[in-house]
């Protein structure tokens, strides 16, 4: 192994990855592109054989020749970005079959959720583990990081390459959306007006933490709702969106139906909103989406990293009555409000309050805010949003 693995960050994730590779014979890594997927299959499995399928002469060679291919390149095996070549997934089924004893001995890695998710059904059913690794947690970025302000963090990011390499922001992320965004996005689909899918982008980051409206957004843009809908679909399934579901439950209230957006890297929607410097977040009328984005991302993070579905919510009902964020715990739902005030104010728990009176529920609630005071209430533990993930 390389020096340069030694020297990366070890990820939470991996605990979860070394325990399911006892149990199956393959395990797919997804995630957006950087997240560092590929160093992660590469540290915990060091003496697997690589096979990166972004490179032509093997792309071409497992497209048209995947009995030489597997001839070639044999288990145990890490093969990287699958979704290129997807039809090596039946090769792979009949491979383990013949021999279904054997574990971990196929660690793919893809970057396209939605393609790789129908071949795996098709192909890998009840053979392969999925996990999903998104960019670094709080948890795992180096401490001198950790001393950034809020803002510098959020301005930052949390893209490994961009932190270990220290690339600046701005440089990392124009990079990143020309390079890695356009391209996939314009794989999936076909973008005639590619001015009107930038100001879709970057409207998107203007509505960071709001609910959907498709219409509204059609009118900005000049697309038809339904465009702007599969736009939305692809964005999700290349990793650079996630949507945060409304909170369903017969409580005998009329619910909110539409989904919240959110972008799996916070320092992205900084970069598509034309911020420039740390300074000029706090001023900007989407701040506090922004936050709330950090925190959201964050706690999408840690459960993906115990290998858990995401499975959260949020509330909001016709009164006006809401909660940031239902976390999962067990069959409950612990209610959590973020705010970006440095300031605690008692007014910050009401929605706890309601949605615990609402669900007769006895979990504690969480208010994650920027300041200093932290304390236990009744109704929630108030904490600094560092100190919740860290």
């Amino acid at each position: 192994m390389s020096l340069y693995l030694y020297d990366m960050v070890r990820r939470v994730i991996e605990d979860e990855l070394l325990k399911t590779s006892k149990e199956y014979p393959v395990i797919t890594i997804i995630g957006p592109r950087q997240s560092g997927k590929t160093t992660l299959a590469k540290m915990a499995f060091p003496k697997y054989q690589y096979v990166n399928l972004e490179h032509p002469e093997h792309r071409l060679l497992a497209t048209e020749d995947p009995n030489t291919f597997f001839r070639r390149f044999q288990s145990p095996l890490i093969l990287d970005e699958i979704q290129n070549v997807p039809q090596l997934l039946s090769w792979i089924q009949v491979k383990i079959d013949e021999k279904p004893e054997l574990k971990a001995q196929y660690i793919l890695t893809g970057s396209h959720q939605l393609n790789l998710r129908e071949a795996i059904s098709q192909s890998l059913a009840g053979r392969t583990a999925l996990l999903t690794l998104l960019p670094f947690s709080f948890k795992e970025i180096p401490k001198k990081n950790l001393e950034l302000s809020r803002d510098q963090l959020m301005f930052r990011g949390f893209m490994p390459r961009l932190i270990e390499q220290n690339i600046r922001p701005e440089r990392f992320y124009r990079d990143y959306y020309m390079t890695y965004v356009e391209r996939d996005v314009r794989r999936m689909i076909s973008i005639e007006n590619q001015q009107s899918f930038e100001l879709f982008l970057h409207i998107l980051a203007g509505r960071v933490g709001q609910e959907i409206n498709y219409s509204h957004i059609s009118k900005q843009v000049g697309i038809s709702a339904p465009q702007i809908k599969r736009w939305i679909g692809v964005l999700e399934a290349s990793f650079i969106i996630f949507k945060l579901a409304p909170y369903f439950n017969n409580m005998g209230k009329r619910l909110t139906k539409s989904p919240k957006i959110y972008f799996i890297e916070p320092g992205l929607a900084v970069y598509l909103l034309g911020i420039e410097r740390p300074d000029q977040l706090e001023r900007d009328p989407a701040f506090g989406g922004l936050f709330e984005n950090l925190v959201l991302s964050e706690a999408l993070k840690s459960r993906y990293n115990l290998g858990k579905e995401g499975r959260m919510y949020f509330y909001r009902d016709n009164h006006q009555h809401e909660i940031d964020l239902l976390y999962p715990r067990g069959n409950h739902y612990i209610p959590m409000e973020i705010k970006s005030s440095r300031t605690y104010k008692k007014d910050f728990l009401r929605g706890i309050q309601y949605f615990q009176r609402l669900s007769q529920s006895q979990e504690p609630g969480v208010l994650i805010y920027d300041g200093e005071l932290e304390l236990t209430t009744e109704t929630a533990d108030i904490k600094n949003f560092r100190r919740v993930f860290i």
